[in-house]
C-alpha cells in the first residue's frame, strides 16, 4: 500500500543578508510539522530554499563591490549552512538560480498563463518599493513612505508584462471562503477576504531587462525579465518537477506553504491566481506565522535589540533554540524573545525542567534495575495529533511539559528512591514504569526536539544515566 502524500514548503528566504531569527522560526515550525508527518506514515517532501533574483539582490552586491553571482553563491551558502545548524529535514533546497531545475518550470508557468491569455503589455508608471521588491499604491503607504521599510518608494514609469489577476478575483475568494484553500489562523483568512473585498488589480509581472539582467528571461521576449511572482513563487512546483519530470504530480498540490503574515497576499491571491491560470490544483492549506519581537519591538539594528540565532545556538545549542521558537513563540501571532527570556525558559524548562528528570529516572534505573527496561510501542495520544495538525505546536509542547510535570509529582508522591530500602520489588516496578513514561515522553518529542528525543531513547536502551547533562547550567 502506498504511503499517503504530504508536500511542505517554507517561504524561499531573501538572500540579500544573513540569516536571522525570523527564518530561524519559519524553518523549525515546518521541520517540526515535516518530522511529524512522517513519524504518522506520510510520504513526505518538505521544501525550504532561496530567492535569488532582483534589483535589491544586485544593489546590495554593488554596494559590496562584488559580482551579483558571487554575492549570491556566497550569501546562499550561508542560508545552506543555517539549514544543517538547525538540523533540518528538508528533501529539497530551491534556487531561484538554478537554471536546470527551476527555469523551466518557471518559464513553463508564464507560457501557460499566456494561452490562458492572460498576460499583456503595457506601459506603468508607478511607485516601486525596492524593499518589498514591488509596486505599491497610495494606500499602501503611510505618510508616503513603505510602512515595511520606512522610506519613499520610486517613481518608476516603464513598458512591463502584466498578468490579469482581477480577472481570478471572485473565483479566489470563493476557494478561500469554502476553505478549499484553508488559510490558518482565521483572522489572516478574514483580512484576506477584505483585501479582496478593496478590489484586486491586475499586476506587473515583468521588468526590462536593462533595468533589471539579473534573473529569468520571458519567454520570447529577452528585452524582460520575470519580475517576482512567476520566478519566485514558481519555486514550490519547479522543485518538485515541474517543467522538467513527470515526478510533479507525485506531491502536487502543497499540502501546506508555510509562509510569514507580510507575504500573505503575494500567497493566497497572486498565487491561487496563477494556478487558477494555468489550470493547476490550488495548495491546501497557507499558514501564516507572526514576527517574533524584542521586549515588545520589531528587531532592528538601528535599535540594537536584533538578536542572532547563531549566537544562541552556540551558547545554548540548537535544541533549546529550537525549544524556545516552538513552545515559547505563539505560532499565530507575534512573539518576544529577549536573551533574558532565553536563559529563564533554557534554565526553568529545559535544565531544572526535562534534563533533570532524565538524569533522575535513568540514575535510579542504572542503580537497581538489572538490563534494559522493555518498552513496548506507544501511540500518539490523540489530544497531541490533534494539536500538532491544527498547527498549535506550542499547545502541543505545552502538553508534553504537563506529562513532565506528572512525572516530576509522581516521583515526589511514589519516592521509589527510599522505597527502594523497604520494598525492593515494588520500588522496580515503579521505576520501570517511570522509563516506560519517559520513554513516551521522548516519542513525543522526536518532531520538536529529535537530538534530544533520540539521546533519551538510547539511553533507555542501555539504562545508562547520560554520562553529559542533556542540557548543561549556563550562566547568563
Amino acid at each position: 500500500m502506498n504511503k499517503k502524500k504530504f508536500y511542505i514548503t517554507t517561504a524561499i528566504d531573501y538572500v540579500n543578508g544573513a540569516p536571522h531569527i525570523g527564518h530561524a522560526l519559519e524553518k523549525i515550525q515546518a521541520d517540526a510539522m515535516a518530522r511529524y508527518q512522517r513519524i504518522v506514515g506520510k510520504n513526505v517532501f518538505f521544501l525550504t530554499g532561496v530567492d535569488e533574483h532582483g534589483s535589491k539582490i544586485m544593489r546590495s552586491a554593488q554596494e559590496q563591490g562584488k559580482e551579483t553571482k558571487d554575492f549570491v553563491d556566497e550569501n546562499t551558502e550561508k542560508f545552506k549552512q543555517f539549514a544543517k545548524t538547525l538540523n533540518l529535514s528538508n528533501d529539497g533546497f530551491i534556487r531561484t538560480s538554478d537554471q536546470k531545475q527551476h527555469w523551466p518550470g518557471a518559464q513553463l508557468l508564464w507560457q501557460k498563463l499566456e494561452e490562458s491569455n492572460d498576460i499583456y503589455k503595457k506601459k506603468y508608471r508607478g511607485h516601486y518599493c525596492v524593499g518589498c521588491e514591488t509596486f505599491v499604491t497610495e494606500r499602501d503607504l503611510v505618510d508616503g513612505k513603505c510602512p515595511d521599510h520606512d522610506r519613499e518608494p520610486e517613481l518608476i514609469e516603464e513598458e512591463n508584462y502584466f498578468f490579469k489577476l482581477s480577472k481570478y478575483s471572485t473565483e479566489i475568494k470563493s476557494r478561500i471562503e469554502s476553505d478549499e484553500i484553508q488559510i490558518i489562523p482565521q483572522s489572516r483568512k478574514n483580512e484576506v477576504l477584505a483585501m479582496i473585498e478593496r478590489g484586486i488589480e491586475d499586476v506587473s509581472f515583468s521588468r526590462p531587462t536593462d533595468k533589471i539582467s539579473w534573473g529569468i528571461p520571458v519567454p520570447n521576449d529577452d528585452s524582460q525579465m520575470m519580475y517576482v511572482w512567476c520566478d519566485a513563487l514558481s519555486n514550490y512546483i519547479s522543485a518538485i518537477g515541474y517543467g522538467t519530470n513527470n515526478n510533479f504530480n507525485d506531491f502536487w498540490p502543497a499540502d501546506i506553504h508555510v509562509i510569514g503574515k507580510d507575504i500573505i497576499r503575494f500567497h493566497t491571491i497572486i498565487w491561487p491566481g496563477m494556478l487558477l491560470s494555468a489550470g493547476l490544483p490550488l495548495p491546501k492549506k497557507i499558514f501564516a506565522h507572526g514576527f517574533i519581537t524584542s521586549e515588545g519591538k520589531k528587531m532592528s539594528k538601528s535599535l540594537g535589540n536584533v538578536i542572532d540565532p547563531l549566537e544562541l545556538i552556540k551558547k545554548y545549542g540548537v535544541e533549546a533554540l529550537r525549544y524556545y521558537l516552538l513552545r515559547e513563540i505563539t505560532p499565530f501571532e507575534d512573539g518576544d524573545l529577549t536573551k533574558e527570556r532565553f536563559n529563564e525558559a533554557y534554565t526553568a524548562n529545559l535544565v531544572n525542567g526535562l534534563g533533570n528528570l532524565t538524569s533522575r529516572i535513568l540514575k535510579m534505573s542504572e542503580t537497581h534495575i538489572e538490563g534494559s527496561v522493555e518498552i513496548s510501542d506507544s501511540t500518539i495520544p490523540g489530544e497531541f495529533k490533534s494539536l500538532v495538525e491544527n498547527f498549535e505546536l506550542n499547545k502541543a509542547m505545552d502538553l508534553i511539559w504537563q506529562k513532565i510535570s506528572e512525572l516530576d509529582l509522581l516521583i515526589q508522591e511514589t519516592q521509589p528512591f527510599k522505597l527502594v530500602k523497604e520494598n525492593k520489588e515494588k520500588a522496580v516496578e515503579i521505576i520501570k514504569d517511570l522509563v516506560v513514561k519517559l520513554y513516551n515522553i521522548a516519542n513525543l518529542l522526536e518532531s520538536f526536539l529529535p537530538e534530544t528525543s533520540q539521546k533519551i531513547k538510547e539511553a533507555i536502551k542501555i539504562n545508562k544515566k547520560p554520562e553529559e547533562p542533556l542540557f548543561p547550567r549556563i550562566e547568563h
